[in-house]
């Protein structure tokens, strides 16, 4: 039987200026779907990158003295470096600078043209230069003036502009009837109920060009409908650039192979899913798929739309300056302490209000305290009772605990809910904590040590089943933690059979399985400490 194939994507990151961690929480998250699906043996593709088209990216450029190309280089350089500490492992990391990108952009704006939907028009209104024209309903009146809820401290621009437009009102009863039709088209409900009460508002034509901007990618065709390209291979200026979000969103056809390999696309697209951010659910949801459908192309399967990370109940930003560099937190936490505590602390799917202390106390709870401890401690008393020689595993309680908690792991990771699905695996990380507690070893011990056959049988029973419990945890929260996962496979005795992006093993669920190598005889090695408890409450890391 051929493997699945999985195309998943996040939003790609305006490369002007230096990540945080907030930007970066949803390619942690993608990037832990990606693993699971690779380990199950899924033929996975995990795209991510940055966006580097905006106004406000060439202007900040400008005012540093720095050639826009040359500003982005820095930034991406940064993000690159960010994603890699924190071990993300896209099969490929998009820029919408790339020439594939740019070939694909203009070629849904021709397909768009010859389908007869865009036309020339002018637009008149507000534009913010971090995210485009702004409808009179999306923006807000604020004592500073009138500002883009997303981006408060963006001044906007009134612009006038003679551009070209894309007919989304075309397609308004077509979104309408893909949302009914597809109820886990949008994720979660909730939000998914917001875009339908939008499309049913009544949808307007968007703008799909600039004017008079150099910095982008050249508009292809001309007012009259000719090519924008010289004989030369220049390109016209006054046929303007292409608008950053219809730029932006087209990426994720790019990087399926639109429109340069037919075969490579025909096998990765439509994407299986997109994860973005909440303050961009109307571009994906609503504008993506009708410029899919415009250029003969089929929608995504499906969209989640996480939340933010909220500090002290407001958004963290770079411009508030109430965020955490991702570099500093995998320096305090490791990278996979840095993974874990995000993705535990801040929930998928909504607004969640997270500190640095917050993370503090769920590492040293979690996994200094629980995970790591038992690891280190089921393996010590193997060494210590046993000779390191490993026990089997039995049908015990902990085998009942284990099938409840990887299902339920399982579900709520297929549905997104990383929190979630982390909480369902640490309960059995308890439930076998609680079974140390109960059955007491060292007391078995004692009595094996003075001739008790009994006490020596049950004792290999309970350590064979703590032991089974550490491999099946390390092996299930490898997506979320992957260096962590061999050290813990390493230190039952086991090899780990994955690759560094979790490709190349065998099908996950089957080594999930309770006592899948129960007739392997082996030993434990020396017990090593997983996450080393963090003493001092720490201040929050430097920006």
């Amino acid at each position: 039987m051929s493997p699945s194939r999985f195309y998943i994507t996040t939003a790609i990151a305006y490369a002007n200026n230096k990540p945080g961690l907030h930007t970066l929480f949803e390619v942690i998250g993608a990037d832990v779907i990606a693993r699971w699906h690779r380990m199950k043996g899924d033929e996975t593709r995990f795209l991510t990158g940055t966006d580097e088209h905006s106004v406000n990216i060439a202007q900040k450029a400008a005012e540093l003295g720095k050639e826009t190309k040359d500003f982005v280089d820095e930034n991406v350089a940064l993000f690159r470096a960010a994603e890699d500490a924190l071990l993300i492992s896209p099969d490929r990391f998009i820029r919408t600078t790339d020439p594939d990108h740019v070939r694909s952009a203009q070629e849904t704006v021709r397909r768009a043209y010859a389908n007869g939907d865009i036309y020339v028009g002018t637009y008149e209104g507000w534009y913010c230069p971090a995210e485009g024209f702004k409808a009179p309903s999306d923006v807000v009146e604020t004592p500073e003036g009138t500002r883009c809820p997303n981006h408060p401290t963006v001044d906007l621009q009134w612009l006038s502009e003679h551009n070209w437009f894309f007919k989304l009102s075309k397609y308004q009863e077509r979104l309408e009837k893909h949302f009914e039709e597809h109820p886990d088209f949008a994720q979660p409900d909730y939000r998914r109920n917001e875009m339908l009460g939008f499309i049913r508002q009544g949808l307007e034509d968007f703008s799909i060009s600039r004017a008079g901007a150099s910095w982008g990618i050249p508009f292809p065709i001309m007012p009259d409908g000719s090519s924008s390209q010289r004989a030369d291979g220049s390109w016209d200026p006054d046929a303007g650039t292409i608008y950053v979000w219809y730029d932006a969103l087209i990426n994720y056809i790019t990087g399926a192979g639109f429109p340069d390999d037919p075969a490579e696309f025909e096998k990765w697209w439509p994407a299986d899913l997109h994860v973005i951010g909440k303050d961009i659910a109307r571009f994906h949801t609503i504008y993506w798929p009708a410029m899919l459908w415009s250029a003969g192309l089929a929608a995504p399967r499906h969209v989640w739309i996480h939340g933010w990370l909220l500090a002290q109940g407001e958004r963290m930003s770079k411009s508030l300056g109430n965020f955490l560099d991702p570099i500093d937190v995998v320096r305090t936490l490791g990278a996979d302490g840095a993974r874990y505590v995000t993705l535990r602390e801040v929930a998928f799917d909504r607004d969640t209000d997270v500190s640095w202390d917050s993370f503090i106390r769920r590492y040293n709870a979690d996994l200094a305290n629980n995970f790591g401890n038992l690891v280190n401690r089921t393996v010590s008393m193997v060494n210590r009772y046993f000779g390191g020689e490993r026990p089997a595993p039995t049908d015990g309680s902990l085998r009942t605990a284990a099938a409840g908690a990887l299902s339920a792991y399982q579900h709520r990771l297929e549905s997104c809910q990383l929190s979630e699905a982390l909480a369902a695996l640490w309960e059995f990380v308890d439930a076998a904590n609680r079974e140390v507690e109960l059955a007491q070893p060292w007391t078995l011990a004692k009595a094996m040590k003075a001739g008790d056959a009994e006490a020596e049988a049950r004792l290999r029973a309970v350590l064979g089943d703590l032991v089974e419990a550490c491999r099946l945890l390390g092996l299930a929260v490898a997506p979320f933690m992957p260096a962590a996962a061999p050290r813990v496979l390493a230190q039952l005795g086991y090899d780990y059979p994955f690759a560094t992006d979790g490709n190349g093993g065998p099908e996950l669920l089957g080594e999930l399985a309770w006592g899948a190598h129960a007739g392997e005889a082996g030993h434990v090695a020396a017990p090593e400490p997983l996450f080393p408890r963090i003493e001092t409450e720490a201040a929050t890391p430097a920006k």
